[in-house]
């Protein structure tokens, strides 16, 4: 049992991000703490969109999961029934520092950002440095006194997640031992992330021709319309690769998610959660990025990231206002070349 300050540590919460791609960048800083709090009871706080990842197989390793309600008074209340002694705050929020204040929670550590220093009683003094977010986390736990290797984020699919993907796949379908690539076309920061979709649509329809593939389109239900524009285009330019094209958009969680890009010998993405999520399964991710910052939340792991030279790039819009020249200068040629280097090489063990 460690000790923060004069208080003995027997349970503690780690708020986490609020956004998948965070959390999975978050998960060296938080496997960390678990390694260094071993003996205490470890609980990971987290909103319903992320928390699941948390019963994959990861090092975080948390004794017990709370899915965070909506309602900030619930929240309170959920934390407060937990009796937790630390509570540990990857969110830079004002409102996730006053939650564990609410709750009653003793110790709550985390960085002094939003105006919450006042309600920290231990502040992280390096958590604002490192170029790349996964650093941005690694560096917040040192500077709280906890060792934190460079590790990459590391998952791997629990078994009921390798069941519900096997399940989803064969109703589908898709063989046992067929290749799989998974298309990540949405992006939930905005429009302007996505690299146009009859573009996506290009490169599946030339990878399904020259590499016998199937290609499994995932995503959120708020993704629907870059299916659309997907499935119009190969109705139009490539109706003999439609039904090696499966859509799995909103019909997977996060499990299952999980379950289907562990399958997958490449992982096709923008800049969102799903990328990141297949970069920690140990997938080669060939990610586009325009508006968004690549060196700070780019893919870790194999793969490429592919961008354009202009001007006016990283500009972090949700929308752009002139000709989303970052995205539409890059070609379907390079994405897919991109991808075949991958493809030509031996597939993982476990991988077909």
């Amino acid at each position: 049992m460690r000790q923060a300050g004069e208080l003995i540590v027997r349970r503690i919460v780690l708020r986490a991000p609020n956004w998948l791609g965070d959390t999975v960048l978050a998960l060296p800083a938080m496997a960390a703490l678990r390694t260094h709090f071993a003996s205490a009871s470890l609980t990971v706080a987290a909103p319903p969109s992320v928390a699941a990842l948390f019963r994959e197989d990861t090092g975080v390793r948390p004794d017990a999961v709370l899915m965070l309600p909506a309602s900030p008074r619930e929240v309170v209340m959920a934390l407060r029934e937990g009796d937790f002694d630390l509570g540990i705050l990857f969110p830079n929020s004002f409102r996730s520092a006053w939650s564990l204040r609410q709750a009653g929670i003793p110790q709550r550590w985390g960085i002094a950002r939003s105006a919450r220093g006042g309600l920290l009683t231990r502040r992280s003094v390096r958590g604002a440095a490192g170029a790349h977010h996964a650093d941005y986390y690694r560096n917040l736990v040192r500077g709280l006194g906890v060792p934190c290797e460079d590790g990459l984020p590391a998952l791997s699919a629990s078994t009921g997640s390798l069941a519900a993907a096997a399940t989803l796949l064969s109703r589908a379908g898709v063989p046992p031992d067929a290749p799989l690539v998974g298309v990540a076309p949405g992006a939930a920061y905005g429009q302007a992330k996505q690299w146009p979709p009859e573009r996506m649509a290009a490169v599946m329809a030339h990878l399904v021709r020259e590499h016998g593939v199937t290609c499994v389109v995932v995503g959120a239900a708020h993704d629907r319309p870059s299916v659309r524009a997907i499935e119009s285009w190969l109705r139009s330019h490539a109706p003999e690769t439609e039904s090696r094209v499966l859509d799995f958009v909103g019909r997977t969680d996060l499990g299952s998610l999980v379950g289907v890009a562990s399958r997958c010998r490449v992982f096709v993405s923008n800049d969102s959660g799903a990328m990141h999520v297949a970069a920690a399964l140990g997938r080669p991710v060939i990610a586009m990025f325009g508006p968004t910052d690549e060196r700070a939340t780019r893919s870790l792991g194999r793969g490429a990231v592919l961008t354009a030279d202009v001007f006016c790039r990283p500009c972090h819009l949700r929308d752009c206002p002139i000709d989303h020249r970052c995205m539409k200068r890059i070609d379907v040629e390079t994405v897919v070349a991109a991808v075949s280097r991958h493809l030509e090489l031996p597939a993982p063990e476990g991988v077909s």
